[in-house]
């Protein structure tokens, strides 16, 4: 008797309606029709003999046995994607097609001075960028779905490798008029007076740099009265820029310009944890270990 294997494609249509709970975003998602999709997880059902999906006009829902299926098609697809890795390593080194995630707080000041020489030195380079919060870049390296991660730590990772790029410092933005006079550094004490009259704004949850800045002041009661607001740096500036509390930035921001343009004072926050690790992240036993660690040193050039 025959036996039939579900395909790669099969695989990938069902974890990408997983992912995003619904079949048009799911097909815009994996490059193809909505009836495609659909179809490839029809036949999908019909070779296992199975229903994964509970279909109906407004929810998507998987079946107990679909998420175990998911979750077994996972591993299924990251193996895959490491078979092609593993093909990859053995021609040129950094070459082909490469996937990273990076977090918002570096992306936007890391990259364009980056970028532009990767493409000139390594042109046989295809990179393919995504942006996402460290959570679901880490998620996203977990499941394949991209090959490394440039992100910053300490954050929980899980099992993965990883190369030191460089430190980033924490600074102390404020607005320019600011009548207290802070200091050349500022200590965490300095912080707690600085805001009291005002609000410390911090990223919303999901961004580490909201953790990290936390972490460096060690003030339980400055964590009790930070104001999570800000979905963007550059929303954080402009809101200190008009006068409603202070913030933390890192130096690659304050080094890239994001102040030009406004009143606001960064300057270095002085305590123990004032810095941040910026550092790329891989799967453990990569087969393209070396090309991430060539990566990594085009980063720390750059």
């Amino acid at each position: 008797m025959s036996t039939y294997l579900p395909t790669i494609k099969q695989l990938q249509y069902l974890v990408a309606l997983h992912e995003h709970g619904h079949f048009g975003r799911a097909a815009e998602a994996s490059f193809v029709s909505q009836s495609t999709l659909s179809a490839g997880i029809r036949e999908l059902e019909s070779l296992l003999g199975v229903t994964l999906v509970e279909r109906s006009r407004r929810v998507v829902r998987f079946t107990a046995l679909g998420n175990q299926v998911v979750e077994k098609a996972h591993r299924i697809l990251r193996e895959a994607e490491e078979l092609s890795d593993l093909v990859q390593a053995a021609g040129k080194p950094l070459a082909g097609q490469l996937r990273m995630s990076v977090i918002p707080t570096i992306a936007p000041f890391m990259l364009p001075r980056f970028l532009p020489r990767l493409r000139k030195e390594r042109p046989d380079l295809e990179l393919f960028l995504r942006e996402e919060t460290s959570q679901d870049a880490v998620e996203s390296l977990q499941h394949g779905r991209v090959d490394c991660v440039l992100l910053a730590l300490p954050f929980a990772t899980g099992e993965v490798e990883q190369a030191h790029i460089a430190d980033d410092q924490l600074f102390v933005a404020f607005p320019k008029d600011d009548p207290r006079d802070p200091p050349a550094t500022i200590s965490a004490d300095e912080i707690d007076a600085m805001s009291a009259g005002g609000r410390l704004l911090l990223l919303e949850d999901g961004h580490c740099l909201k953790d990290h800045a936390l972490a460096a002041c060690n003030r339980p009661e400055l964590r009790g009265s930070a104001t999570m607001i800000g979905t963007s740096l550059h929303t954080l500036v402009q809101l200190v820029d008009n006068g409603l509390g202070l913030t933390m930035i890192p130096e690659m921001a304050v080094e890239a310009g994001i102040l030009q343009g406004t009143d606001v004072v960064a300057r270095p926050l002085e305590t123990e944890n004032a810095a941040r690790e910026i550092a790329l992240i891989w799967r453990k036993n990569s087969p393209r270990r070396s090309d991430f660690e060539l990566l990594a040193e085009e980063l720390r050039a750059g």
